[in-house]
């Protein structure tokens, strides 16, 4: 049941962020669709504080930096603690759990369907974030009740998010920090593209997301920061033949494309190597004949926060670990 929830969970959380749909059965929604407008704002200075455009147009005033901030999704609460604003941070979403300290913060339980505005409003915030998780009718109905709220696409580049880190900076007054953090990932995420820049073999991968049905799993169409890590990392991701961004995929077609590598994003739940080779009409695939079927922590894929720089060295070190400098 829970694995269930999770799936469920995940694929509202993925559609609701990644590009154009149509083709192949889509199950409930997903995250990363391209932004409406700039990942992020700069905001302008007024006479009574700063005013942000957010991810709905709407203008956001603060009279200065938010001192007691609620986080509405994990990708929120992971962005205010790798820029220093942890102790700002008095509420977040039940799925927040990293880094380790923020289990150490408030719940206000799930952010899918109607949101506690109860147990929100006993923190006294004065900024409440929401991702593309979430919903506009949940920025509406907080709002109604008085609440300051800040609405954050999706980055769907390397580029935004590196400028959604700087944003978390000028929201919590953490600017040196922010500024220091987007430039260190940059440089990461530089010496990845490096790398590989000049490699001309390039594996095929397919990534599961949700193998419950083994027949026709679910994966990760072209797009979607999955897609881009993989593509980035001196891969080829078979999902993209889809034409949506997140998809079921027949095993015929899977059987077609014959994967190097096959990635587990769920293997958090169960799905193992052997049970992938043992599933009918996959043991004669190269990825299952050569053993190349590795767990992937999903949270560094699917989670469009800074861990994401993670996620494509891990991508790296499994499709071209001769190109991984040495530590």
């Amino acid at each position: 049941m829970l694995r269930k929830f999770f799936i469920l969970t995940l694929l509202i959380a993925l559609l609701a962020a990644c590009a154009p749909q149509a083709t192949a059965a889509v199950a409930p929604a997903a995250t990363e669709v391209p932004a409406t407008q700039a990942a992020t704002a700069i905001p302008t200075a007024e006479a009574a504080g700063i005013v942000f455009t957010d991810g709905l147009g709407r203008e956001v005033k603060l009279e200065g930096p938010a001192q007691r901030v609620v986080s509405l999704a994990p990708s929120i609460t992971e962005f205010l603690f790798a820029v220093g604003a942890g102790s700002q941070t008095v509420g977040r979403d039940e799925m927040s759990n990293f880094p380790e300290e923020a289990l150490n913060v408030a719940s206000i339980g799930s952010t899918y369907g109607d949101l506690n505005a109860e147990a929100i409003l006993a923190l006294k915030p004065d900024l409440v974030i929401a991702a593309q998780a979430n919903t506009p009718e949940q920025v509406k109905a907080l709002e109604n009740l008085g609440v300051t709220v800040y609405y954050l696409n999706n980055p769907v580049t390397f580029a935004e998010l590196f400028e959604q880190v700087e944003l978390f900076g000028q929201l919590t007054g953490h600017e040196e920090e922010a500024s220091a953090l987007a430039e260190s990932l940059s440089v990461r995420v530089d010496a990845v593209t490096a790398a590989t820049a000049n490699f001309v073999e390039k594996p095929k991968v397919f990534y599961e997301i949700d193998g419950t049905d083994a027949s026709k799993p679910w994966t990760t169409g072209a797009g979607t920061f999955i897609d881009t890590i993989i593509a980035m990392a001196g891969g080829v991701n078979i999902g993209g033949v889809l034409n949506e961004p997140y998809a079921q995929i027949s095993v015929e077609e899977i059987v077609l494309q014959n994967p190097d590598f096959i990635l587990l994003g769920d293997a958090a739940y169960g799905v193992t190597a052997e049970s992938v080779a043992a599933r009918p009409g996959w043991g004669d695939l190269t990825a299952v004949k050569s053993g190349a079927i590795v767990p992937f922590d999903d949270n560094l894929a699917s989670r469009p926060g800074p861990r994401l720089v993670d996620g494509l060295e891990e991508m790296l070190k499994i499709l071209h670990p001769e190109l991984v400098p040495a530590q």
